[in-house]
């Protein structure tokens, strides 16, 4: 494993992330969060294609800025996570049933498959997975209205 200030990092001329390591090429590497829901902003991994790591990141803050720049790119690509701000309906109180959120990226409906498809990963985190497979991330239940309070507890 290399520290983060041990490798040189590029695009080649396709856009594929290029990571260089004591005089190894890798290419097509990828950066992935050790805790993408907790500590986003926290530590992370270069990984190679098949999921080894060849490099850790402790503090993505401590790279020097193109560095920094190349490996937020391919995490806005990699990642995609809307955050649910306030829940405006749902169809019904059963599952499966469809819900028409605000996001901060803006409005959008989702379809909840049933209530295992809400999984809270703390007291006041959760995670929404609807139909389609997208991950909808609730960041503080405390944050949100009360009526978005008042809808999802009728599915906890």
């Amino acid at each position: 494993m290399t520290a983060a200030t041990d490798f040189e990092l590029c695009r080649d001329v396709f856009g594929r992330l290029t990571l260089t390591v004591d005089g190894q090429q890798y290419t097509g590497v990828a950066p992935v969060r050790a805790f993408p829901v907790s500590a986003a902003q926290g530590p992370l991994s270069l990984v190679d294609a098949d999921g080894r790591e060849l490099a850790w990141v402790p503090d993505l803050a401590a790279l020097d800025a193109p560095r920094r720049a190349l490996i937020e790119a391919a995490l806005q690509t990699r990642e995609f996570m809307p955050v649910i701000q306030c829940l405006l309906s749902v169809s019904s109180f059963s599952t499966p049933s469809a819900w028409d959120v605000e996001t901060d990226r803006g409005r959008t409906q989702l379809t909840l498959k049933g209530e295992e498809d809400i999984r809270r990963l703390s007291a006041n985190v959760m995670l929404i997975a609807d139909a389609q497979g997208v991950q909808y991330l609730i960041r503080d239940v405390q944050d949100m209205d009360r009526h978005s309070r008042k809808l999802l507890d009728r599915f906890l």
